[in-house]
């Protein structure tokens, strides 16, 4: 910016010295405003950009989902036929002095070594057999095979000669000493199938049918993304992947259980002498012949179930199969209507 030159005014009155020097100060001030482009308003805000609506279309090309989580399907357990072999067992833990039971992270002792060819990084699968098992709810006769729990997995870390020192990765519960080691085996999940509602009244489909024979850790009632075991396998033609329709058997899982009615026989208990309402109330019998004597044979729900047709089935959930032995399978509950009963029946869909 130019200063403003003030020389002349010097050699004028006082008085006038002082008028001019205000009228050139202002001159200057307004010269120096336009010179910049400040106009003394304040500069009108930017226009914002109106942002238009984002419509987000599903992703046609979606990856599946599993219809159960990796940790489910590890931890599952099964009821094999015939026991198999172990490649060694849990004989103590760095930790064994303190405590009786060990989880993930912890250092367990295994009684096999370079000798029985393990090496560094080797996993194992750490299970539980609990005995034979059968059921009365199954058809088939005899033992369906032995119950086995999948405790947890661990990685060997050190290899001695007839010992190895190995680090739990995973535990699906408390693992034990004597508990025993086989070669870890990454099964296939079945993928879901889009999510619908259940079709409470469905037909059925002639397939094969069995029973729910038992649940993970005893659960005598499941719900859904529990694990329960079935009496159909490999001799049924049952395999991983199958999707199976869970209902109740008549009479199975009944809470109420239908005798004689409330008042069995005409009752005059039930009113008064001046209004004679009782002989009509809820308490009253209810009459077979509507148009005979109210002291006549009456109407008993076990006598109207036996004397009815068929009625729909009552569906109560669906089941994925996600292993499967010799006489039985895993599967793992995907749909409810309500909870599921150790008993109730399945179909092959």
């Amino acid at each position: 910016m130019r200063s403003c030159d003030t020389s002349p005014v010097r050699h004028m009155s006082p008085a006038r010295q002082v008028f001019l020097l205000l009228l050139l100060l202002l001159f200057c001030a307004f010269a120096h405003a336009a010179a910049s482009g400040q106009t003394g308003r304040a500069p009108a805000p930017a226009q914002r950009d109106e942002q238009q609506p984002t419509v987000i279309f599903p992703d046609e090309r979606r990856q599946p989902v599993p219809a159960a989580l990796p940790s489910e399907a590890a931890c599952s357990g099964f009821i094999e036929q015939a026991p198999q072999g172990s490649s060694g067992q849990i004989v103590g833990a760095e930790e064994e002095r303190e405590r009786r039971v060990f989880s993930e992270g912890d250092l367990v002792f295994v009684d096999a070594g370079a000798q029985g060819g393990l090496r560094v990084g080797q996993e194992f699968t750490v299970v539980r057999p609990r005995g034979r098992f059968q059921s009365k709810f199954s058809r088939k006769s005899g033992s369906l095979g032995v119950y086995t729990q999948e405790v947890g997995r661990l990685r060997v870390e050190r290899v001695r000669d007839r010992v190895s020192v190995a680090r739990v990765t995973a535990a699906c519960g408390d693992l034990l000493l004597g508990d025993l080691l086989r070669p870890a085996a990454n099964r296939a999940v079945p993928q879901a199938r889009p999510e619908v509602s259940l079709d409470r009244f469905a037909e059925p489909t002639g397939k094969q049918t069995g029973r729910i024979v038992l649940a993970r850790e005893g659960r005598e009632m499941v719900t859904r993304d529990q694990i329960v075991f079935i009496d159909l396998g490999n001799e049924d033609g049952v395999k991983a992947g199958d999707y199976l329709t869970v209902f109740r058997p008549e009479d199975h899982g009944t809470i109420v259980k239908f005798g004689n009615e409330i008042a069995a026989n005409a009752r005059r208990d039930f009113q008064s002498d001046e209004f004679r309402g009782g002989e009509h109330s809820n308490q009253a019998q209810r009459v077979e012949d509507v148009d005979g004597s109210r002291y006549g044979e009456t109407v008993k729900t076990p006598s109207i179930k036996r004397r009815r047709t068929a009625v729909p089935r009552k569906v109560v959930g669906e089941i994925v199969v996600l292993h499967v032995e010799g006489r039985t399978a895993t599967a793992i509950v995907t749909r409810v209507a309500q909870e599921i009963h150790t008993g109730d029946a399945v179909e092959v869909q």
